[in-house]
């Protein structure tokens, strides 16, 4: 695909779930398909009839196991945040159709207990998780996405 086919491309709708703790950590987990470090937050495909915070809790129980009455639904991003993925890997992804992703954010907070948090799940996304600072989030994610990130949490920041 060239860069001018890619341009031309949408991009997917999709919901980012940040899950604070009650500390004010927030959850990253480690890409399963990634030898180097690719840490992110659970995030998703919204599907047809489907809302942003109704995917946002699909999506994390689908990829940390934590059920709807763990947690509180405390935001929602205003505005969609789009970012285009590296042109080398848009061919690899979702068969080539996307350009990126347009997102909405829910923030959620946490009230279970860490061994309520179970990433073996039927399509595993990650291989390992742990609690971060906000302040230490954006250094771990993926080049790419960081700038998503970087937007998010200055949105939702004074919720944490």
């Amino acid at each position: 695909m060239s860069p001018e086919d890619i341009d031309r491309l949408p991009y997917r709708p999709c919901v980012g779930v940040m899950l604070a703790n009650a500390a004010g950590e927030l959850f990253v987990g480690q890409r399963i398909d990634s030898e180097t470090p690719a840490w992110q937050m659970p995030q998703g495909g919204i599907d047809e009839g489907e809302t942003p915070r109704d995917a946002a809790l699909r999506e994390l129980w689908e990829e940390t196991g934590v059920t709807a009455d763990l947690v509180t639904v405390e935001a929602e991003t205003d505005d969609w945040v789009t970012y285009d993925l590296p042109h080398e890997i848009v061919p690899r992804i979702w068969k080539g159709r996307f350009r990126g992703q347009r997102q909405k954010w829910v923030l959620l907070r946490f009230h279970g207990r860490d061994d309520q948090v179970d990433i073996d799940t039927d399509h595993p996304e990650f291989s390992e998780w742990r609690w971060l600072p906000a302040n230490e989030v954006v250094d771990q994610i993926v080049p790419f996405k960081r700038g998503v990130y970087e937007q998010v949490l200055a949105c939702f920041r004074d919720r944490l």
